[in-house]
Order: structure tokens, then sequence, then C-alpha cells
């Protein structure tokens, strides 16, 4: 399993919300939906995305246009807003679940319908965009989150358009397993667009230790070994240098000792598989390397600020919906 790999287990699409827009100026969507991740692809036309000002980035506000071919990825929850140009009033508001309005509360999803996945305010409007929402990203993923901007947004040309295009098509379609075909293809773009972005631009300390003959080595034991009663010095054996030279390296490449790193992933994976599956949490605890379900619980919570059941329930950890 590699860096993309592991981490994108989290954001997977299950049951995403892809729509293909078509709009004719002046429009102006303000987005509000909170979700994690948002991947925006313009077909025909052009777009504009608007983000919202963050005091810790001033820079994050500034418009970037996007045309036909190109792709903008949202990392939430803050809201924006894509528009026609940006000043343009926004006119539209995009609410949690999807649910669309105007702004004085009117909802318009039967209004704006055209068909199959298909909205906006003409048919043949001089914009068409193909909108992939991911409703919700495992705590897995939050190490890939936290590393990306507000917005990621490349050029076609810049990775490869094919799954793009096949998005697109498919999008409208009403075939047996639509669902099913549209969440691959989602996650098919999503992982094409952050694989080129990653390799041109400047990536996290972590995923270039992956490329690390020895880190790379150690990432992989601890990722695909999780339940092992790992040590720093069964670690070092186990990729064949000496206890201090691996933690040493691996501290400088990571950014964290090899068991702070493996303790946030044993309960990152523990988190998504209280959510994703109905094993006790005993059993969870064992698979993730925790000798009992109480031993799980206290480091859970110190964690995550909730105890494994009510995370299991739906409570939100603290430190998860502090990502954005």
């Amino acid at each position: 399993m590699d860096v993309l790999a592991s981490l994108l287990e989290g954001p997977r699409a299950r049951g995403a919300f892809v729509v293909c827009s078509l709009l004719d100026p002046p429009w102006s969507l303000r987005i509000q939906d909170e979700s994690p991740l948002t991947v925006l692809s313009i077909v025909r036309g052009t777009a504009w995305i608007i983000p919202d000002a963050d005091p810790k980035r001033p820079e994050s506000a500034a418009p970037r246009r996007l045309e036909a071919g190109d792709i903008a990825i949202s990392r939430g929850p803050r809201p924006y807003t894509v528009a026609d140009a940006p000043e343009t009033t926004p006119q539209i508001l995009i609410h949690p679940g999807q649910v669309t309005t105007t702004l004085d509360g009117e909802l318009l999803c039967e209004a704006l319908t055209l068909g199959v996945r298909q909205w906006g305010t003409d048919p043949d409007g001089a914009t068409m965009m193909v909108t992939g929402t991911y409703e919700s990203a495992g705590a897995v993923s939050q190490r890939l989150l936290r590393a990306l901007p507000p917005f990621v947004v490349l050029r076609r040309g810049e990775f490869d358009g094919r799954v793009l295009d096949l998005l697109a098509d498919e999008a409208t379609r009403d075939e047996p397993a639509q669902g099913a075909v549209l969440d691959r293809l989602l996650d098919l773009v999503l992982i094409t667009a952050l694989r080129a972005w990653f390799a041109g631009n400047e990536a996290p300390a972590w995923y270039h230790a992956y490329s690390d003959p020895l880190v790379g080595k150690a990432l992989r034991l601890l990722q695909h070994n999780p339940a092992h009663g790992w040590t720093v010095a069964g670690l070092a054996e186990a990729v064949g240098v000496s206890r201090a030279a691996l933690a040493r390296r691996f501290t400088d490449l990571v950014g964290e000792p090899p068991m702070a790193f493996l303790t946030e992933w044993r309960l990152e994976l523990a988190a998504d598989l209280l959510q994703g599956s109905e094993a006790t949490i005993e059993a969870i605890a064992r698979q993730v390397g925790y000798g009992s379900a109480f031993a799980l619980s206290a480091a859970f919570k110190r964690h995550f600020g909730v105890s494994p059941r009510d995370h299991r329930h739906g409570a939100t950890p603290a430190e998860l919906s502090s990502a954005g």
C-alpha cells in the first residue's frame, strides 16, 4: 500500500453526490454544504472559484478562473462561491445534504432539475460543470486533507484528463449500478488529480518519506501490520538498521517518531472501523494493536476527545472537526 492508496482509503466515494450543472450568465452559487472534499470540473465554458477569506492565509482568497478541461478540488468545510465572474452576487445557496435554495430559503431542487443528475438555468447553458461531492471522509484521510491547500487547481494537460471525460460522460446516464460506477470514476478522478498535484508541488515531508529505502519500508510495515507489537528496536531490525539510526531518520523525514506515527495510525484506523463495520470494540482494539477495549478506549478518548462508543454513534471527534 503506497502513500496515496492508504490515505485515500478514507475519502473513498460511497454514494457520493455527482451532478452536472448547466448555467447561463449571470450565475453564482454559494457553496456552504460543509463537505470535506469536492471535485469540480469544467466541461464547457468558464467559471470562477472565489474562496472565503481565511485569516491564517489571506492570499487564499484570490479568485481562480477555471476553463474547459480544468479541475478544482475543494477541501472543506469552509464555504466558497462558484460564479461566472468574481463580481456576480450569489443567487443560489447549496446547503448540507446538497439542498438548494434561494437566498430567501425557497427550495430550488425541483425547479432547477433538467434531467438525470442535471440541473441549472438552461439545458444549453454556456457553462457546463460536473461536481462530485464526498459527503464524509474517514479519520485515516485527515493526514492527507491537512496536507492540501483549501483549493487545488489543475489545468488540462497537467493531469490525465481521460478519467475526467469518462466521469462527464457517465454523470447523466441512468443505467443499472450507475451510482457505483460514478463512485469509482470520482475516485479515479481524485487520485489522478492528487497524484499530479503532489508531483508538481511542494508535498509534505511524510509524502517523500515513502520513497526513502529505509523509512519507506518502515512506514509500510507499520501500516500493513498495525496489530503487531512494534517497538523501535523491532522495526529497526526489520529494515536492517540500528535503532538510533532509524529513529533519527524516521523523525527527520516524517516529522514525528515511529511510535507516535504508529499510535496515530492505529487510532485513525480504529475510528474508521468503528463507523464502517459492526465489529465489537474489543475486536477492533485487537485488530489495530491494542490489548483490550479498555486500552483502546482510553487512548481514543485522549486523541479524539470522544469515546469509541460515542464516535460509532455519530459524535464528531474534536480533532476531525477541526481539520478545516
